[in-house]
């Protein structure tokens, strides 16, 4: 027995609680009736809102994009990181799709090329930083320009990309591939309906 406030409590053996000793008869009946332990948390829980504890806290849930069942407490992390239905960008063209197409799509998207603004070299776009970088550092250690130089060079300079043109660029190209996929999707719609009505 302990003493809290010139009070004597005992340890309830159903809830682990401290209880006036002179309530814990009462506390105990009153207890056991009524309160269960929750297999999982440990928490006490009402005996008639026991299932609905579970079902709420517990019960494993689906994902609403990829349907997977998982503990609750890992669904906001695997939709967030590891869903292979959530919307990622395509560091290329910078469009959404789903994580699970996004190696394909880069494998394609990676491979278009475009010209470098500082060697006027086609450049495909998976390499394109490390190009640059070693565009960037042969510039700077070529001391003297190079013996041949293009026309073009000589009256203007060499050609630099306005810094908006690659965003520019990457809504056309979202646009353009929206309107194919719109257009596609209303003849494949269009066909089907056809053959619904035929039948």
């Amino acid at each position: 027995m302990a003493t809290v406030s010139d009070q004597t409590t005992s340890m309830c053996t159903h809830c682990d609680r401290a209880i006036p000793s002179a309530n814990i008869d009462l506390h105990y009946a009153h207890c056991s009736r009524n309160l269960e332990r929750c297999k999982i948390c440990c928490d006490m829980v009402p005996k008639t809102l026991a299932e609905e504890h579970y079902l709420n806290t517990h019960a494993p849930v689906a994902c609403s994009l990829c349907s997977e069942t998982m503990e609750r407490d890992i669904l906001d992390i695997h939709i967030d990181e590891n869903c292979p239905r959530r919307m990622v960008t395509c560091e290329f063209c910078e469009f959404p799709l789903p994580a699970i197409d996004l190696v394909e799509h880069q494998e394609v998207c990676g491979n278009r090329t475009e010209l470098c603004h500082l060697c006027n070299k086609y450049v495909r776009l998976r390499e394109r930083y490390n190009h640059e970088d070693s565009c960037n550092r042969i510039q700077e250690n070529s001391s003297r320009p190079s013996r041949y130089v293009r026309p073009v060079e000589r009256d203007e300079g060499p050609r630099r990309r306005p810094q908006n043109d690659f965003p520019r660029k990457r809504v056309f190209f979202t646009i353009a591939i929206t309107g194919i996929a719109v257009i596609l999707g209303s003849i494949f719609f269009q066909r089907k309906t056809d053959l619904s009505n035929v039948q």
